[in-house]
């Protein structure tokens, strides 16, 4: 199982990475997606898939009564969750706004600084 999760977890950062390299500001963020929730599995999976060790055991207890899960990586990856739906919300609004304003999606075509016809600004002040 640990070998299936590892493979999904290079697969999920290879695709995000691929995708973050593009130039279509849409894929780059759906690759920063991606990439978040392979970073989110590769938690996981250190926080140990298995039930070998419980993370805590109810005091006067040598040993847990049941399966006991680890709530650290799971307490991580609820919080990676909502700040990665946030960040991804408000980059896709400014992603919207960008190509509202520009009307372009290609980052090679947003590449100048001011428009073409734009007025100098003064010499001095």
């Amino acid at each position: 199982m640990d070998y299936v999760l590892a493979a999904l977890v290079g697969l999920f950062i290879t695709i995000g990475t691929y995708l973050l390299l593009s130039r279509s500001v849409i894929r780059m963020l759906i690759g920063m997606t991606i990439f978040g929730n392979g970073v989110n599995l590769l938690i996981f999976t250190a926080g140990r898939v298995t039930q070998e060790i419980a993370a805590i055991v109810p005091p006067g207890l040598d040993v847990p009564e049941g399966p006991i899960a680890n709530p650290l990586p799971q307490a991580l990856i609820l919080t990676a969750i909502v700040i990665g739906f946030s960040m991804f919300a408000f980059l896709l609004v400014l992603a919207f706004r960008a190509y509202q304003s520009l009307d372009a999606d290609n980052t090679d075509t947003m590449r100048l600084a001011e428009p073409e016809r734009s007025p100098t600004p003064p010499l001095s002040y």
